[in-house]
């Protein structure tokens, strides 16, 4: 049994709307050893590994499910188990995930897809690392391989070593508390590192927090509160309860300070937490000694202070308000006397609320040095039974984080100790701030018994809080959201998603210039990079789940474009969990046959994803069927449809019922983009007028501009600023680069274009005849050379006939093919569909072949440019000098052939090639999930 493949998916994906792992599993011979075969002693052992098994419900829906579906019959096979052993490890780690499904794989005997939920991707993965060689340990020695499980291998260790790696990148109690109260209240948070740096909202409206510590707090109220001696100063200053406190830097200084202030006393770090190098209740200079060296091995210097009678309590001020009161108790155990120290430990971590670290709502007390002195202390030991009702502290300090308990008391708490904590923190200046409060009695004021400030803390920790040992538990993280986004502060940018094989590029930067134009400040991904307000911050690819974080992060923008290609659905999923509107423009045979994905059904259902997750408004092409299917998939609360056809029967329907729709209408002027809601005629643009569509006659950016019109229009924008927005977008190269680019200043016209599938460039082939031309129509074509034959075919089927040249080429990346395989190919087919041989070229190299182009081309003609290395092919295509180009060998525009296809040899060979700089071959950009 092995893992063949892993993919983690960060967002909604073809397997589930959040976080899941998928793992292609081999179960090779244990393919014919389902858990009924392998016996009820291989689940039992399994159950006892890990008993919260026993709650799984699986496909029985109720607690002991899994466990009866593992028994009963011949039970289930083990990546069904596997997944559940990923969930259950999750859990025991702290993670709530509960999604898990398990499918054997066509065609693929023993091969299993296995689905899981993840919270954190480093812990998922290992998850499913540690599942594998868990069931592996249980299996029967005769099934077992010899490098099954490592040598020496203990689950007990294993299991806890994961929870431990799992806790040290999982989100900490306080910080989760935070970015649940954030979910509650429909605020998106991203994790900006692997500590607990989260960013909550989006764009411009983001706020930050690490821990509890806010993007508004203070940076010298934080100085401050870590200044043990000047808080004792402010407060004493302000009349506050706090102990007479003295700073050391030697034994001799803690032992004069001791003497000074009288005993007993507390030694503890000048800038230490989290209760750790504290010594409390010290009675003579040995132990002054012993705390000062304690506290120095955390802080060269010691404070001194006097010892205050009392419980420890916490109490909690957020916005000038106090949320929480907590009393705490150090880690101890209760005498029962039969049990020794030792065993009374073990039976307090029997308590299912006790774990490893922050794992749950209390962490195991530990027998460890600290524990040692304090038994030293009451002259017991480990071995030691004690009386019944004594109770024996073993840890000087009451943090949870070692053992201690939490009772909640915020009912109960005085009001004078109430606003003397509010006065503490507001002292001190920080937003959230604890106050380490030492009373005998909570209940009554500081100012008739007694008590004292012992500490002010930023960044304070929310677990006491949250998941008391007894008492209430309280909702601290909420004021803190709210104070950092009250009421009616918006959190979110609109996000706008665009997907389909053909046109998003185009259509989502139709979209961010709307924006623009109406004041937004647009963030945009697509195949050429991220742009924020219109200027590129990132080169290359971005149309994954990596770019539209990176957008969502940006601080300035406050609307989002995300162009979405199938490559990074496949690969990672979406980066956003939902959008506000989501788009489908089409699904083309582009792409089939990679990443298991055979079929145009399959590819829909991969695009489909994007209108699935929209929430406000589903834009759909109501001419395509496979996208017109979809608004049968999303949960949006309008669904718009997109027809080129005024008499679509659907759509007719639909408007008559009250819905959204952008048609597109004939009239004497000509077309009109036309938009209807809620039974509203609304007649948006001639279509003349929008100049990326070369007076109408571009068809395909017809389309796209009606696409960005109807989602613009979903997304609030005035009419006025869309109808601005499309008039002032144009084709050109530094506007959409590869999109239709026409170049006007040769004696003929180029069409420049990275059309690399049969119906983009069945797209530019119309336009091309459409075009009115006193000349010739030529082509130079080519088509990516991981495409299947049968897609290559469709892309020459889609130019024949209706040019009166074509120069047949090949990528410079050839992905598998040999050299001339593709154009070869392409001619090939050309001939089949009755392109004479004289009126074809075979011209492999891509510079070679759009030069011959160039030099073909005469006064008149309209040369369509497919291009590839964009920004190389496009400095060629303006630099060409048609006549008298002494820089540049002329290379000859092929003659009629004799027999044969016309070849032009290329003007360097492949030894030529290496060594070539960058800037000398051009700009390479990679496009393999550009769809």
């Amino acid at each position: 049994m092995r893992i063949l493949d892993r993919s983690v998916y960060v967002g909604p994906s073809l397997y589930a709307h959040f976080p899941v792992i998928r793992l292609e599993l081999d179960l090779e011979r244990l393919e014919d050893w389902p858990t009924g075969r392998l016996g009820p002693g291989f689940v039992d052992a399994l159950v006892e590994a890990l008993p919260g098994l026993a709650e799984h419900g699986c496909s029985y829906r109720t607690p002991g499910g899994l466990i009866r579906r593992m028994k009963e019959g011949e039970g289930t096979w083990l990546g069904h188990v596997l997944e559940h052993v990923a969930i259950e490890l999750q859990n025991m780690a702290g993670e709530d995930v509960t999604f898990g499904k398990t499918r054997s794989i066509d065609g693929r005997p023993g091969v299993y897809s296995v689905i899981y939920e993840y919270a954190q991707r480093e812990e998922g993965i290992e998850a499913g690392e540690l599942a594998l060689k868990l069931l592996r340990s249980l299996l029967p020695a005769d099934l077992r391989s010899a490098d099954a499980v490592p040598e020496g291998w203990n689950w007990p260790e294993a299991r806890d070593t994961f929870i431990r790696y799992a806790q040290r990148r999982a989100l900490g109690p306080s910080t989760m508390s935070l970015v649940k109260a954030a979910e509650e209240r429909n605020i998106p948070w991203l994790r900006l590192n692997e500590q607990s740096l989260v960013q909550l909202g989006h764009g411009k409206y983001q706020q930050r927090i690490q821990a509890t510590v806010t993007g508004k707090t203070s940076h010298i109220a934080v100085e401050l509160a870590s200044d043990k001696e000047e808080t004792n100063k402010i407060l004493v200053s302000l009349g506050l309860p706090a102990p007479r406190q003295e700073l050391v830097q030697s034994e001799g200084g803690a032992k004069r300070a001791a003497a000074r202030i009288g005993y007993p006393v507390v030694t503890k770090p000048y800038n230490g937490n989290h209760g750790r190098g504290i010594s409390i209740r010290l009675t003579n200079e040995a132990e002054v000694v012993e705390g000062f060296l304690k506290a120095q091995a955390i802080s060269r210097s010691v404070i001194v202070e006097t010892y205050l009678e009392g419980d420890d309590h916490r109490l909690l001020v957020v916005n000038g308000e106090l949320v929480a009161a907590t009393r705490r108790t150090p880690g101890h155990v209760v005498g029962d006397g039969t049990h020794t120290i030792r065993e009374l430990v073990e039976i307090v971590n029997q308590d299912p609320r006790r774990g490893v670290g922050h794992e749950k709502v209390l962490t195991r007390i530990e027998l460890d040095a600290q524990a040692e002195m304090m038994m030293a202390r009451e002259g017991v030991d480990a071995d030691t039974v004690p009386e019944a009702g004594r109770v024996i502290y073993l840890r000087s300090t009451a943090n949870l984080s070692t053992g201690g308990t939490a009772t909640d008391v915020t009912d109960i708490i005085h009001p004078d100790n109430r606003e003397m904590a509010v006065r503490a923190i507001k002292a001190i200046g920080l937003d959230v701030g604890g106050v380490d409060f030492l009373s005998t009695n909570i209940a009554e004021s500081y100012k008739r018994i007694g008590g004292g400030i012992c500490e002010v803390n930023a960044a304070p920790g929310f677990r006491m809080h949250v998941a008391p040992s007894e008492g209430k538990p309280r909702d601290v993280a909420g004021p803190v959201i709210d104070m950092l986004f009250p009421p009616g502060t918006p959190s979110r940018v609109p996000i706008a998603a665009i997907t389909g094989t053909n046109g998003k590029t185009t259509t989502s930067r139709m979209l961010a210039h709307i924006a623009k134009m109406t004041g937004f400040t647009p963030g945009l991904t697509t195949t050429d990079g991220v742009y924020i307000d219109g200027q590129r911050t990132v080169e290359g690819d971005m149309t994954g789940p990596v770019s539209a974080r990176m957008v969502l992060a940006d601080p300035q923008i406050d609307f989002a474009v995300l162009e979405t290609a199938r490559g990074g659905l496949l690969r990672a999923g979406m980066g956003v969990s939902k959008v506000d509107v989501g788009a489908v423009l089409n699904v083309q045979s582009d792409h089939l046959g990679m990443k298991g994905i055979d079929t145009l059904e399959q590819l829909a259902e991969v695009k489909r994803i994007v209108a699935e997750v929209a929430e406000e408004c589903a834009v759909l092409n109501a001419d395509d069927p496979n996208v017109l299917k979809m608004g049968g998939y999303t949960d949006a609360k309008v669904i718009c449809y997109v027809t080129m056809n005024p008499s679509h029967a659907l759509v007719r329907e639909h408007i008559r019922a009250g819905g959204r729709a952008c048609a597109l209408e004939g009239g004497v002027n000509g077309q009109m983009i036309t938009l209807y809601d809620k039974g509203s005629h609304i007649p948006l643009l001639w279509t003349h007028l929008i100049p990326a569509t070369l007076e109408g006659k571009a068809l395909h950016n017809v389309q796209n501009a009606m696409f960005a019109a109807a989602m613009a229009f979903s997304m609030g924008i005035k009419l006025d600023a869309i109808r601005q927005g499309l008039r002032t977008f144009d084709s050109t190269f530094f506007q959409a680069p590869g999109r239709m680019n026409v170049f006007n200043e040769h004696p003929f016209k180029v069409l420049f274009d990275y059309g690399h599938n049969a119906h983009a460039v069945a797209a530019m082939a119309d336009l091309a005849q459409r075009l009115d031309v006193s000349g010739r129509r030529l082509v130079v074509v080519a088509g990516p050379g991981d495409r299947r034959d049968e897609d290559l075919r469709e892309i020459a089927k889609a130019v024949a006939g209706g040019f009166d040249h074509y120069i047949c080429r090949r990528d410079d990346g050839l992905r598998g093919r040999a050299p001339d395989e593709v154009p070869k190919l392409i001619a090939a087919t050309l001939r089949e569909h009755g392109v004479p041989d004289d009126r074809i070229s075979i011209i492999p190299d891509e510079q070679d072949a759009i030069d011959a182009g160039l030099r073909m081309a005469q006064p008149g003609d309209v040369l369509l440019i497919f291009a590839d290395a964009l920004v190389r092919s496009w400095k060629q295509v303006i630099k060409f000098k048609p006549e008298g180009a002494p820089e540049r060998t002329p290379v000859a525009a092929p003659a009629p052939p004799t027999g044969g296809e016309a070849a032009v040899e290329p003007r360097f060979s492949p030894e030529q090639w290496e060594g070539v700089s960058r800037d000398e071959r051009g700009i390479f950009i990679s496009r393999e999930s550009d769809d």
